[in-house]
């Protein structure tokens, strides 16, 4: 979990991980990043190392591009630490945390089986 905190703690990893989020399930090519975040190339490729050393993001190569993507399963698991971590066996204590969480992120549709 340090690692993710330590990756997020830099303004430009944040705002790159923020934009590869909006950008859920497709993801985007490093130009394309480095474009949007208006940071050079190789500043920007070092700031995905962190972030993908993290855990915080996945890449995959497609033709000559490489589409990177945010980590959602991690980005859970270090909000889920968070909360437990918050609770403290009181889910009492958090109830309102995750009320708030609600809106933002809706629960997938559920399909009858």
């Amino acid at each position: 979990m340090l690692e993710a905190f330590t990756a997020l703690s830099q303004a430009t990893r944040l705002e790159t991980f923020r934009l590869l989020v909006r950008h859920e399930p497709d993801g985007l090519p490093a130009g394309e990043i480095a474009r949007l975040m208006d940071v050079p190339h190789n500043t920007l490729s070092t700031h995905l190392g962190v972030l993908s050393r993290a855990g915080l993001v996945v890449s995959r190569r497609q033709s000559r591009s490489v589409i990177y993507r945010a980590s959602l399963d991690h980005m859970r698991d270090t909000l889920g630490f968070l909360v437990r971590d918050c609770c403290a066996g009181r889910p009492e204590l958090c109830e309102p945390l995750i009320e708030d969480l609600r809106p933002c992120c809706p629960p997938p549709e559920e399909t009858p089986t």
